[in-house]
């Protein structure tokens, strides 16, 4: 099992959990939001591996939305560009995983964005956050030789 690089000073803090088949673990990282401009139900950022390769990104929340509903995300980057989507739910509903497009985002453009502002919306329920992006192009470069092929 590779060993992340990611240094005790990072922003981006590593983390491995048991995956779902016996024996498998998953490495991610993560950046917990910027307090001062988050709602206290947005927890922050986790990218980690996915099966086959894939690289995953996730909004992690306090408060869990229902595991089958499909929130509406809009990210604004402090470069001015703006996605929305429709996500789903991970983590029994206390993650918002992303559609795979995301992804190429957080390997390439918002390694040079200073910041993300981001919304989920779900029925009447609206969570915002503010996650700071410092350290990502070397949290996401440490991170890639952990994740299986």
């Amino acid at each position: 099992m590779p060993i992340i690089q990611v240094t005790a000073s990072s922003p981006w803090k590593f983390i491995r959990t048991q995956g779902p088949k016996e024996g498998e673990s998953l490495a991610a990282i993560m950046k917990t939001a910027d307090t001062a401009q988050s709602d206290p139900d947005f927890a922050g950022l986790i990218v980690r591996c996915a099966p086959r390769g894939k690289v995953d990104v996730l909004v992690a929340l306090i408060r869990p939305f229902p595991p089958r509903r499909r929130p509406q995300v809009t990210i604004t980057s402090s470069n001015g560009g703006t996605l929305a989507f429709e996500a789903t739910m991970a983590a029994a509903g206390a993650a918002v995983q992303l559609p795979d497009e995301v992804s190429a985002f957080a390997a390439g453009k918002w390694q040079s964005t200073a910041s993300l502002s981001v919304v989920v919306k779900e029925s009447d329920s609206e969570i915002k956050g503010m996650v700071a992006l410092n350290g990502l192009q070397a949290a996401y470069n440490s991170l890639l030789p952990n994740c299986s092929q």
